[in-house]
């Protein structure tokens, strides 16, 4: 199997730009033959707490076919994040498109501090089965530092955590840190998708990593290039493709 994580410099609140960057990310996943690409925490809006309101929606806004089409076409499952709402609750959500599947809403179970009153915490967990060797659990920022996020995972079976965030200067670090700590306790081939520029009123550090089941680092992309991290599970490699700008 491989998988490709993105890291990306959104467009605050600009659905419809972001995605087409998102398209241009996909089309050299698709280069590399990945079955599975990941995209950063919101990454279809920027991580924009105070836009959340008015850019919430749902996995079937129109606007999102086109990754549908591609899920069919090309065999790829693609997750994208978004905020979502349902009736008076707005979600940190990952929507996830399968080949010819239902799409999947993923939203956030463990919120950050600041997100709660804005958002509500998701009650749907997500485990996603390839086959016997590749079960990803995805996780959303927060949530990898939250023990029974990982644990239910484990308990699951996954092989593979991927955790798609907003991380900042400040914090990255840490997060890099626990990331490695999971990897090692779980056995777990972990990853980390994250935004360069600013976003949310963060500078955003990059650093999309990779970490074998000994917790080790097996590849990172820098803190200033948009770029794929694409993970070969056969042959234990990784390649980096950087993206060019408009």
């Amino acid at each position: 199997m491989k998988i490709s994580i993105a890291q990306i410099e959104p467009v605050k609140g600009d659905i419809e730009r972001n995605l087409a960057r998102h398209l241009l990310f996909i089309e050299a996943a698709l280069e590399k033959k990945a079955d599975f690409i990941m995209f950063p925490e919101l990454s279809l809006t920027g991580y924009e707490p105070e836009l959340a309101e008015e850019l919430a929606t749902d996995a079937g806004d129109e606007r999102l076919a086109p990754l549908q089409v591609i899920s069919d076409k090309n065999k790829i499952v693609i997750g994208v994040g978004l905020p979502t709402i349902n009736g008076n609750d707005i979600f940190i959500s990952m929507i996830i498109f399968q080949p010819y599947q239902e799409r999947i809403t993923y939203s956030k179970q463990y919120l950050y501090p600041t997100e709660e009153g804005i958002f509500t915490a998701g009650n749907t967990p997500c485990v996603l089965s390839f086959d016997k060797d590749n079960i990803i659990a995805p996780a959303i920022c927060y949530e990898l530092s939250n023990g029974g996020h990982v644990e239910y995972a484990h308990q699951r079976n996954a092989t593979i955590y991927m955790a798609s965030v907003l991380n900042s200067v400040n914090g990255v670090d840490a997060d890099i840190e626990k990331l490695s700590k999971i990897a090692e306790t779980y056995k777990m081939l972990t990853f980390m998708a994250n935004y360069i520029g600013e976003s949310g009123g963060y500078m955003c550090a990059g650093k999309s990593s990779i970490w074998d089941q000994k917790g080790g680092l097996i590849a990172q992309l820098d803190s200033n290039t948009e770029g794929l991290l694409t993970y070969d599970t056969m042959t234990q490699s990784a390649e980096i493709t950087e993206i060019r700008k408009y």
